[in-house]
C-alpha cells in the first residue's frame, strides 16, 4: 500500500481549503489535493489485531532484555570460565546481577519508547525495526557505562556491559520478529483483525492495488467492493454492507465537490480515508507558510534536504568519501592493474552524468573496450529498456572479462567516493542522469535533478535496472520529497545487503 496517505481526524484544516473545490484549471486542483495530503496524519485507525500486536511488543521485548541479561551471565560463568577466572561471588553475586538486569531492562524500554518503537503505526519495515533497536540499545549501553564511570563502581567483567548489548539486540530482534510471525500467521489464516476496504477508481493504480492485496493476505487487508466510478449513494450503501474500514480514493479526476462530500462521509462514518497521489498530479509534499500583512504565502519546496539537514548530509558525504578511499585503496591497486594487463586504455572511465541540473565527470573503474561509447549508437537496437530513454543491454559485448567480474561484485562503483568527497555526488541520492537520456525525458521526470544525485538510492536498492523507468523516477522522487537521515541510513544498510546477495549486475 506504499503511497498511498491517510486524511488526518483534523477537519478544521480540510475545511479552511474547501474554497478551492471551485478551481477552474487542473492545476489548481492539484495544488489544493497536495495541501490536503500534507495535512494528513499518521494516525491510521487501529484494528484489533494492529493494537494486540502493537502491544505484545512491549512484554516480548523486556521478556527477552531479561533472557539476554541470563544469557550473558550464564555465558560468562560457565563458558568462558575455562578462560577467564570469574570472582561474582565477591563483588557481584546472582541475587545482585539479577536486580541489576531487571533495572537496566526498564532502561532499554524507556528507550526504546522515546525511539518510537512502540508507536501505534500499523506497518514498521524490518530494516527501519531493526535500527531503531540497534540505535536505542546502542544507547542504553552508552547510558550505562557513563553511569558507572561516574560512580565509579567498576566490577570484573567487561564482557557484561558488552555481551549485553549484542544479546539484547539480537534478542529483542528475534523477539519481534516472533511477534510478526505471529501476526502474519492469524491475519492470513483466521482473517484476526483484517482491515476492509473499498477501493474507487478505475486507474492502473487501482488494479495495483488489488492485486498486491490479493497475493498478499498477511497485509492485513481485504477488497469487500471495488466502484470504478465515484458514486456517494452506492458508497453509503456499500459501507453498511458488508462494511467497509476504509475508502481508497486512486483516481483524481472527479468534481472537487464529489471528492469533498467523499471526505466528508468518511469524516462523519469513522472511516479511514486514503489516496493515491498521482506522480504527474503531484506538485510537491513539502512547503512552507509565512505571513505577510495579514496574507498568507506558501513556499513550495521541492525537497525536505534543507538547512541543517543539507549540512549534516555533506558532512557524512565527506567522512563517506574519505573513509572509502581509504579502506578501498589497496584493492582500487589490485583492480587497476588488472584493467591496464587485459586491454589498452585508461584506468577510470568518465562518463558525463548530470547532478542538480550539473554536468559532471562521474568516476568508475573502465569495464568496456576503449571505444565503447562510439559503438553505442550501432547497439541501439538491442536497447532492452523499452520503457523510457533509458540505455541497457543484458551481454553487452563491449563488456570485457575484467569489466564484466568488478560489475558482477560492483567494485566498478568504488572511484564513486572521489566523487562524493569532491561534492559532485552524495552517498545516498536519485541515479545520475546521462546528459543525452534527460533530453528525452518528460517535464515529470525531470524533478529527479531537485537534489544531488546519488552512489545508491531508493531506486537501486528497490529493484536496480529492473524496475520500470516511470517507477524509478517514483521512487527517487518520493525519496527527494521525504528526505531524513534515518531514511538514508535505511538504504546504506539495504545497500550493503544488496552488494553481498545480489548478483545480477552485467
Amino acid at each position: 500500500m506504499q503511497g498511498i496517505y491517510s486524511i488526518s481526524k483534523n477537519w478544521a484544516k480540510v475545511k479552511k481549503l474547501k474554497f478551492r473545490a471551485n478551481c477552474a484549471t487542473f492545476r489548481q486542483q492539484r495544488f489544493r489535493y497536495d495541501l490536503l495530503r500534507k495535512s494528513a496524519k499518521p494516525y491510521p485507525k487501529m484494528k484489533k489485531a494492529d493494537l494486540f500486536f502493537n502491544v505484545l511488543r512491549l512484554p516480548m521485548d523486556f521478556l527477552m532484555l531479561l533472557a539476554a541479561g541470563a544469557t550473558t551471565y550464564v555465558f560468562r560463568t560457565e563458558i568462558l570460565r575455562t578462560f577467564k577466572p570469574v570472582f561474582f561471588e565477591f563483588n557481584l553475586p546472582l541475587d545482585r546481577y539479577l536486580y541489576l538486569v531487571v533495572f537496566v531492562s526498564i532502561l532499554f524500554i524507556v528507550l526504546y519508547t522515546i525511539s518510537g518503537l512502540y508507536s501505534m503505526k500499523v506497518r514498521m519495515g524490518i530494516t527501519e525495526e531493526f535500527l531503531k533497536v540497534l540505535v536505542s540499545s546502542s544507547a542504553t549501553v552508552m547510558t550505562v557505562i557513563v553511569y558507572i564511570f561516574l560512580r565509579q563502581e567498576l566490577f570484573n567483567s567487561r564482557f557484561l556491559v558488552l555481551g549485553g548489548w549484542f544479546f539484547a539486540v539480537l534478542f529483542v530482534f528475534m523477539g519481534r520478529m516472533l511477534v510478526r510471525y505471529l501476526q502474519v500467521f492469524f491475519v492470513s489464516k483466521y482473517d484476526f483483525g483484517v482491515h476492509k476496504i473499498m477501493i474507487v477508481g478505475n486507474e492502473q493504480a487501482a488494479a495495483n492495488i488489488i492485486d498486491d492485496i490479493t497475493k498478499k493476505p498477511s497485509s492485513g487487508y481485504r477488497i469487500v467492493k471495488h466502484l470504478l466510478k465515484l458514486e456517494i449513494e452506492e458508497i453509503r450503501s456499500s459501507a453498511r454492507s458488508p462494511g467497509v474500514d476504509e475508502v481508497v480514493l486512486t483516481n483524481h479526476d472527479y468534481p472537487a465537490d464529489k471528492i469533498v462530500e467523499l471526505i466528508d462521509f468518511c469524516n462523519e462514518n469513522h472511516l479511514v480515508f486514503k489516496f493515491v497521489p498521482n506522480l504527474s498530479q503531484t506538485l510537491t509534499a513539502n512547503y512552507e507558510v509565512d505571513v505577510i500583512n495579514g496574507m498568507p504565502l506558501i513556499e513550495l519546496k521541492r525537497t525536505a534536504l534543507d538547512g541543517w539537514g543539507k549540512v549534516i548530509k555533506r558532512v557524512l558525504d565527506v567522512f563517506a568519501g574519505s573513509l572509502g578511499l581509504i579502506i578501498f585503496s589497496p584493492l582500487m591497486g589490485i583492480v587497476s592493474f588488472a584493467i591496464k594487463w587485459e586491454t589498452e586504455g585508461p584506468v577510470f572511465a568518465r562518463l558525463k552524468r548530470v547532478s542538480k541540473n550539473k554536468e559532471f565527470d562521474l568516476l568508475k573503474f573502465r569495464g568496456m573496450i576503449k571505444n565503447a561509447e562510439e559503438l553505442k549508437p550501432y547497439l541501439a537496437v538491442f536497447n532492452e529498456r523499452r520503457d523510457g530513454p533509458l540505455f541497457k543491454i543484458k551481454n553487452d559485448p563491449r563488456i570485457t572479462g575484467v569489466g564484466r567480474f568488478i560489475r558482477r561484485y560492483r567494485l566498478d562503483e568504488i572511484p564513486q567516493f572521489w566523487n562524493i568527497l569532491k561534492g559532485d555526488m552524495s552517498l545516498v541520492g536519485p541515479r545520475p542522469h546521462q546528459p543525452d537520456e534527460i533530453k528525452k525525458y518528460e517535464k515529470h521526470h525531470k524533478r529527479v535533478l531537485a537534489i544531488k544525485a546519488g552512489a545508491t538510492g531508493l531506486a537501486q536498492v528497490s529493484g536496480s535496472s529492473d524496475l520500470p523507468f516511470d517507477q524509478e523516477v517514483a521512487l527517487d522522487t518520493f525519496y527527494i520529497e521525504n528526505w531524513s537521515l534515518f531514511a538514508d541510513f535505511k538504504i546504506i544498510l539495504k545497500t550493503l545487503v544488496k552488494i553481498f546477495t545480489d548478483r545480477s549486475a552485467t
